[in-house]
């Protein structure tokens, strides 16, 4: 099936399955965000029958994103956020129609997605953080060389729980202090690995990693399971909730809160929001600023306790 030429009687879900090839040819996205694009317009499909692309309007998108916020039968009521994402899709599906002259106009350009409350990165403390870190290393045991490994390197690079996983053993450089991580959509980029990490991972690589990997039949990862095979995501969480057990921490703690973390404590110590960017790999810096919203939070908290003029007589 072609990607492109007219096609005035292509039904919705057939123009999903080719924007869908376009998305996963043309633009190379990742498989996972491939799977929530698919999800979503298999939902618009449904939601407004076996009609034509040509036959909808700008209130059929705007009565999908209805139908996502206050649910239907067998769909319980989304999110903003969880609809705002599936407009994303049905927006990028009207808009390649459009550019492909499958459709005269594109009628989702003017619907809006729904507000989103706004919400703060929650972080813990660089103290939690120590202690966090030191639960996770207790003993010399090689999972446990393992388990600080992956925790200094989640917090000392802010990587995403799927990068770290996905880390192969060169792409690190301890010599030069760095990292190769892949990011969404393939994207790379190399940040720099701290003194303790660097530290953790060199011990985890020496008296850790050869046992565990004799158990498998070897490979690339630098994370390996007690069967020699590469860490998985769902494995990284169970370290970090047992971690976090251990601590005594209270408040939820995720691998997106060591990230959270990571870009917070960067901020506060006066890093700037665009080197802050780079390193988490956002594509826009307005992704990384939702992170000085916390920090001018902080700020504030300690000029209204300190200056002998912050509040009015």
């Amino acid at each position: 099936m072609g990607l492109t030429g007219p096609a005035p009687a292509l039904s919705v879900a057939a123009a999903a399955e080719r924007y869908l090839d376009h998305l996963a040819v043309a633009r190379g996205l990742a498989s996972n965000t491939l799977a929530s694009y698919r999800r979503d317009l298999r939902r618009y499909a449904a939601v407004v029958g076996d009609v034509p692309l040509a036959a909808l309007t700008e209130s059929s998108v705007a009565a999908f994103v209805a139908v996502l916020r206050e649910g239907s039968e067998g769909h319980p009521p989304v999110k903003a956020a969880s609809a705002a994402r599936a407009l994303v899709a049905v927006r990028g599906l009207h808009r390649f129609a459009c550019a492909e002259g499958w459709v005269a106009a594109d009628v989702s350009r003017e619907v809006r997605p729904p507000a989103l409350p706004r919400s703060l990165p929650k972080a813990i403390s660089v103290e939690d953080v120590g202690r966090l870190l030191d639960a996770a290393g207790f003993d010399d045991t090689p999972l446990a060389l393992r388990d600080r490994a992956l925790l200094e390197v989640l917090y000392g690079t802010g990587a995403r729980i799927s990068e770290a996983v996905g880390l192969d053993v060169d792409d690190l450089d301890l010599d030069a202090g760095s990292a190769r991580l892949y990011g969404k959509g393939s994207r790379e980029r190399v940040v720099p690995v701290g003194r303790y990490a660097r530290a953790a991972v060199s011990a985890y690589l020496v008296r850790s990693r050869p046992g565990l990997a004799a158990a498998g039949r070897g490979g690339p990862a630098l994370f390996l399971n007690a069967r020699g095979g590469r860490l998985s995501r769902q494995s990284a969480w169970t370290v970090l909730r047992s971690a976090a057990e251990k601590a005594g921490l209270t408040a939820a703690v995720s691998p997106h809160t060591l990230r959270h973390s990571f870009a917070t404590h960067l901020l506060d110590g006066g890093a700037d929001v665009r080197v802050v960017q780079e390193l988490l790999g956002h594509a826009s810096v307005t992704t990384t600023q939702v992170y000085t919203l916390v920090t001018v939070d902080s700020l504030r908290e300690v000029y209204a306790a300190a200056h002998p003029r912050a509040f009015a007589p």
